[in-house]
């Protein structure tokens, strides 16, 4: 058996990214804020990755993947 967990994390092409905040709307644990107006960020503590951000937005710049805990 391994001991390598993988978790699921949200990530934020930020050089796309307009800023609109619906995926701060629709995040459930409040992990995502938006940077100065221009760009989102997720806070990586705080992400689950449950994908609704993703889902949420507009332009397609988010997507959810795994990572090596």
């Amino acid at each position: 058996m391994s001991s390598i967990r993988k978790k699921r994390k949200a990530f934020v092409e930020q050089a796309d990214c307009v800023a609109c905040g619906c995926c701060v709307k629709v995040c459930p644990l409040g992990a995502i804020r938006i940077i100065s107006g221009i760009m989102a960020q997720v806070d990586m503590e705080k992400c689950v990755g449950c994908g609704k951000c993703a889902k949420e937005c507009p332009a397609s710049v988010i997507a959810v993947k795994e990572v090596t805990a």
